[in-house]
C-alpha cells in the first residue's frame, strides 16, 4: 500500500470512529427536537438495583434501570422523576424540560450513595472562565439541566460520587432551576495529601492519606487517580493542623528520592531539605486547569441551597453570563472522616460577567487552594478600528478566552488601560466571533476616539448587583472576597479566619489577569476579620497612572479586625471612603494613622473607630 493512500484510509478510519461515536451519544443523549414530550403530570421512576429499561418506567413497581429513558424525553408540567434507590450509574442524567411556575418538573434522589463515571457519560466542550487550560478537551458532566424551565432537583441526603473528573453539575441556557440538598464527593481527590510524621538528617516520613493513591517506582512519586495521574510539581499547599492555617509553598522534589518500606512507612530522601516540617499536611495538584465543580452559563433565576460538597475539581461552583443567582447554605468542607484538609481544586464560587443579584446567605466556604468568592467581568483588549463603528477585540488572557462575551443591545466602556478609567461608551449591534480569541463588533455609533492603542472594552451591561451575609470563610490561601462590579454590593455579618491574604481585595486590571471593573457603591459592614493577612481590607487597582479614582464611595463600618501586625485598610486610587465606627484589636498599641494606609485618595472620612490591646 503506497503511502498516500494510506493516509487517506486512516483519515476515512478516523472519520468514521468519530461519527460513529456521536451517532452512538445521538442515541443515548438525543437532542431537544427529537426527543419524546412527556404528557404532563406524569411521575417516573428509577431503580439501578431492580429496574429494567423495557418496563414503562411510569408504575413504582416497574422503573427503569439508568437513566437512558429518561434522557429520551422532554417533561413537561407537572413531571416528576424518581430515582427509588442509590447506585452506580454509567450514563449522567441529561435533563430537557419545560415546567412552569405553578406546575415545575420534579427530580427527586432517594438517600444514599451514587456513583458517577465518566467513561459513557455526556460530553461536550466548554470554555470556562479562568479554567481554560485544556480548551480542546470534552468535558464529563454527571447531572446536566440544559435548556430547560422550572425544575426542581430534591436530593436530601444524596451524595453524588465522582468516578474521575466531571462537572458534578451543569445548568446551561436554563431559568427558574431549583436544586436542594446534594451533597458532592470524589473517590479519589484531584488534591493529593500527605503528612509529615518525622524529620531525620536526610529523610522525612510522610503519611499519605488514604484517599490519595500513589505509586513508587524508580525511586519516584506518582499520584494516581480514576483516568488521571501525575507526577507532583512545585506547587504545593501546606496546612497546619495546629492554628488553621493554610498557605502556598514552592517545593522543588527534583532530587528527592521515594522509598516505601516494609512496614508501609513512605520515606522521602534528600541531600537538603526541599521544605518539610514535622506535624504539617502537605497537599499537592496538577496545576493545569481542566474543568470545573458545578457549572452554568447563559441561565437565570439559580437557586442552590442546603448543598454540601466534600470536594470538587477544577475551578469552583463557576457561574459564567448568568443572571439572579441565590446560594443559601452551602457548605464547603472535607468530610471529618476522611482526614482530608482540602475540599476545592481552586476557588470555590466564582462569578464571570453576571447580571441581577448574586445572593450569597448562610454558607461556609473553607478548605480551597484559591479564592472563596470571586466576582469580576472580563475586559477585552482592542485590537484594531476596523471602521467608524467597527472594532475587533481580543481576550487577552491564557486561561479565559472563547466564550460569548458579548451579545446584541450590550452597553460597553471604553476603559484605558494605564487609568482604568472610562472614556467613552456604546452599544452592540452585532457580534461576529472570528476564533476563539477575537471579536468582532459592530456598535452603534460611531467611536469618537482617534486612538485606541490603550483601550479595552468592559460589557456593562453584565454587571451584577452582590450581597454576601451572615457567611464564613475559612482556611483560605489567598484571598476571602475579590469583588470588582459597578453595581451596588454589600459584604455583612461574615467572618473571616485564617484567610492567608487580604480578607477582602478590591482590585481592577487590564493588564495581567484582565478582571474588571470599577466598584461604585460597595459597603463593608458588621463583619468579624480574625487575624487575616494584611492589608485587611485593601483597595488596588492595578492602574500604572493617576488621573482620577478608579473606585468610589467605599463604606468600612461596625467591623471588628483582629490584626496580626498592624495593617487594617490599604487603598489607592479611590474617593468616597467612610472608615468608621470599627473596632480593631492588635497585639501591640498603634495610632489609626498607622493602621491605614492611603495613596491618591479623596474624600476619606474617618469617625468613631477604638483601637485596642489584644
Amino acid at each position: 500500500m503506497n503511502k498516500r493512500l494510506f493516509i487517506l484510509l486512516s483519515i476515512l478510519m478516523l472519520s468514521y470512529s468519530k461519527s460513529m461515536l456521536y451517532a452512538q451519544e445521538l442515541t443515548i443523549y438525543p437532542s431537544f427536537a427529537v426527543r419524546k414530550s412527556a404528557p404532563v403530570n406524569t411521575t417516573y421512576y428509577i431503580d439501578p438495583i431492580k429496574g429494567n429499561d423495557n418496563n414503562i418506567g411510569r408504575a413504582i413497581h416497574k422503573p427503569w434501570k439508568t437513566f437512558m429513558p429518561a434522557n429520551r424525553l422532554r417533561f413537561s408540567a407537572g413531571d416528576k422523576l424518581v430515582i427509588l434507590k442509590p447506585g452506580q450509574f454509567r450514563q449522567s442524567l441529561v435533563i430537557m424540560a419545560k415546567g412552569n411556575s405553578r406546575f415545575p418538573v420534579t427530580i427527586t434522589f432517594a438517600p444514599g450513595r451514587y456513583d458517577f463515571f465518566p467513561d459513557s457519560s455526556f460530553k461536550t466542550k466548554f470554555d470556562i472562565s479562568n479554567t481554560n487550560d485544556a480548551p480542546d478537551s470534552l468535558k464529563a458532566i454527571a447531572i446536566y439541566f440544559l435548556n430547560s424551565k422550572f425544575v426542581n432537583l430534591q436530593a436530601s441526603r444524596a451524595k453524588i460520587v465522582l468516578r474521575g473528573k466531571m462537572i458534578e453539575t451543569c445548568v446551561d441556557r436554563s431559568e427558574n432551576i431549583n436544586i436542594h440538598g446534594i451533597s458532592y464527593d470524589y473517590q479519589r481527590p484531584t488534591v493529593s495529601e500527605l503528612k509529615v510524621t518525622h524529620i531525620g538528617d536526610y529523610y522525612a516520613d510522610l503519611q499519605i492519606n488514604p484517599d490519595s493513591k500513589y505509586l513508587i517506582r524508580d525511586s519516584t512519586l506518582t499520584w494516581i487517580g480514576e483516568g488521571w495521574h501525575y507526577q507532583p510539581g512545585w506547587y504545593w499547599q501546606v496546612f497546619d493542623p495546629k492554628t488553621g492555617s493554610l498557605s502556598r509553598q514552592s517545593i522543588n522534589l527534583d532530587k528527592v528520592k521515594f522509598v516505601k518500606d516494609s512496614d508501609g512507612v513512605v520515606k522521602a530522601f534528600f541531600a537538603q531539605n526541599p521544605g518539610f516540617k514535622t506535624g504539617l499536611i502537605y497537599q499537592t495538584r496538577d496545576v493545569t486547569r481542566d474543568c470545573a465543580g458545578i457549572f452554568m452559563r447563559r441561565s437565570k433565576n439559580i437557586s442552590l441551597r442546603n448543598i454540601r460538597i466534600y470536594f470538587m475539581h477544577g475551578m469552583g461552583v463557576v457561574s459564567q453570563f448568568c443572571e439572579n443567582i441565590k446560594m443559601d447554605s452551602l457548605v464547603v468542607k472535607p468530610d471529618e472522616r476522611s482526614g482530608r484538609t482540602c475540599s476545592a481544586w481552586a476557588d470555590i464560587l466564582h462569578f464571570s460577567g453576571c447580571r441581577g443579584l448574586i445572593d450569597i446567605n448562610h454558607c461556609f466556604l473553607s478548605a480551597a487552594n484559591d479564592d472563596a468568592i470571586n466576582v469580576h467581568g472580563t475586559y477585552l483588549k482592542v485590537i484594531e478600528k476596523v471602521s467608524s463603528n467597527q472594532i475587533k477585540v481580543r481576550f487577552m488572557h491564557e486561561q479565559t478566552y472563547g466564550f460569548d462575551a458579548f451579545a446584541i443591545g450590550d452597553g460597553i466602556d471604553f476603559i484605558n488601560t494605564k487609568t482604568l478609567l472610562p472614556f467613552e461608551n456604546n452599544t452592540v449591534v452585532s457580534v461576529e466571533k472570528l476564533d476563539s480569541k477575537d471579536v468582532l463588533l459592530t456598535l452603534k455609533k460611531a467611536v469618537v476616539a482617534n486612538s485606541l492603542a490603550d483601550a479595552v472594552v468592559e460589557n456593562t451591561t453584565w454587571t451584577p448587583r452582590v450581597w454576601i451575609h451572615n457567611t464564613t470563610l475559612d482556611r483560605i490561601p489567598t484571598r476571602g472576597i475579590l469583588i470588582t462590579t459597578r453595581r451596588k454590593a454589600v459584604i455583612e455579618n461574615c467572618t473571616f479566619q485564617h484567610i492567608n491574604m487580604s480578607g477582602i481585595l478590591v482590585a481592577d486590571d487590564a493588564n495581567s489577569w484582565f478582571e474588571s471593573g470599577m466598584v461604585r457603591d460597595l459597603t463593608i459592614r458588621k463583619n468579624n476579620f480574625m487575624e487575616c493577612g494584611e492589608p485587611v481590607i485593601n483597595i488596588h487597582p492595578e492602574n500604572k497612572v493617576y488621573k482620577g479614582a478608579v473606585h468610589n464611595n467605599i463604606s468600612i463600618q461596625n467591623n471588628l479586625f483582629v490584626l496580626k501586625d498592624k495593617k487594617a485598610l490599604a487603598a489607592e486610587s479611590a474617593s468616597g471612603i467612610v472608615f468608621s465606627d470599627n473596632k480593631i484589636i492588635l497585639k501591640k498599641m498603634a495610632k489609626l494613622d498607622d493602621l491605614v494606609e492611603l495613596n491618591n485618595c479623596r474624600k476619606v472620612y474617618f469617625s468613631n473607630n477604638k483601637v485596642l490591646l489584644k
